[in-house]
């Protein structure tokens, strides 16, 4: 079976969809699928991992039968994604607690800064076979 790292994403969020659009522009290896939070892979998948409404509303990575929330999943997509956006690994350094007092802030105030939709991201046939 062919190994993919998992996003789930919160598929009603203008922000969470702008960054779904531009992993999947960005994922040249084709290493990602994705699954809205609100989805029915979203939400087994969040029971299977224990994962508590604190960590929902956040980007979740699942790889390596793992789970990785708020910062410490944004910076493993990013350097997974390679090149110029594999120097945000450096990131890390900073203290996790630190770096998710900001991703906090962001992820507190996305509808109101950047909007919400009515339903859940619905993909094209082209993109399609990316989420589960």
């Amino acid at each position: 079976m062919e190994k993919f790292k998992i996003i789930l994403f919160d598929g009603v969020c203008n922000l969470c969809n702008s960054s779904v659009n531009f992993i999947i522009d960005k994922d040249v290896r084709n290493v990602f699928k994705f699954a809205s939070l609100q989805s029915e892979t979203g939400t087994k998948l969040i029971k299977n991992y224990n994962l508590t409404a604190e960590n929902i509303d956040s980007v979740i990575l699942i790889d390596n039968d793992r789970a990785y929330i708020k910062s410490d999943a944004a910076l493993m997509i990013a350097a997974e994604l390679g090149g110029v956006y594999k120097i945000l690994s450096f990131m890390r350094i900073i203290p996790k607690f630190i770096r998710d007092f900001f991703y906090d802030i962001i992820a507190r105030n996305r509808y109101r800064w950047f909007g919400k939709k009515d339903v859940c991201r619905i993909p094209t046939p082209e993109l399609k076979s990316k989420f589960l």
